[in-house]
């Protein structure tokens, strides 16, 4: 079977992911950039600020917000080590009752949800059922992200900023996972832990009491 070709910016199937943060990948990053071959322009730099839903209970759902609107992935496998995640619902705001019934508060896997008394919720409306919820916290996230791309996988160095604290992080991801351990060893990135943004922010907000990689 021939190997799916990656592009950066367009849909692919479901992708596996090495991801760490920490405080100073600068070599890595340097091998990275040297290592990568020619990119579009567009992924060069980005910048975006995003909300991140975070709940207590929940692990394996991802929901942020960003430009106004929202986007879950949902975790579905770990193969040697690597976390593969696949969009589970995209929603615009004003968002329905129903969506939020069916799609949002499940994905966020606590209890004493807020009873729905109208047909839509404005993005005001939804942030306020979520800050007054025990087990929810949203987090503001901006990413400063640079794009490059190694051994056909996609890869990033970027500084992110949560809730203002300010940490690196450093990812290479694909559809092939052979070719994310190539890139692995590569760029220098052995040995460093791999978790993903839920775990991240986290810990940086002290819902987990663990330190992050370096």
């Amino acid at each position: 079977m021939s190997q799916e070709k990656m592009k950066i910016g367009e849909i692919s199937k479901p992708r596996f992911e090495f991801r760490t943060f920490g405080q100073d990948f600068d070599e890595q990053h340097y091998r990275m950039s040297r290592l990568s071959v020619p990119v579009p322009e567009k992924v060069w730099e980005r910048q975006s600020h995003e909300i991140y839903i975070l709940s207590r209970t929940n692990d394996i759902n991802n929901t942020k917000i960003r430009d106004g609107k929202m986007d879950i992935k949902t975790y579905v496998q770990t193969v040697d080590g690597l976390e593969q995640w696949n969009p589970l619902m995209k929603g615009e705001f004003p968002i329905s009752a129903r969506v939020l019934e069916e799609e949002v508060f499940p994905a966020f896997q606590v209890k004493n949800l807020p009873r729905l008394t109208k047909e839509e919720y404005t993005f005001e409306e939804f942030m306020e059922m979520v800050r007054s919820h025990p087990d929810l916290q949203p987090v503001k996230v901006h990413k400063e992200r640079y794009g490059y791309m190694v051994n056909d996988t996609i890869c990033e160095f970027g500084y992110v900023l949560i809730n203002g604290a300010r940490v690196a992080t450093i990812n290479s991801e694909s559809t092939e996972v052979e070719n994310i351990k190539k890139t692995i060893r590569d760029v220098g990135m052995d040995g460093l832990e791999n978790i993903n943004y839920l775990q991240a922010i986290k810990r940086v907000i002290g819902m987990i009491d663990k330190d992050l990689a370096g």
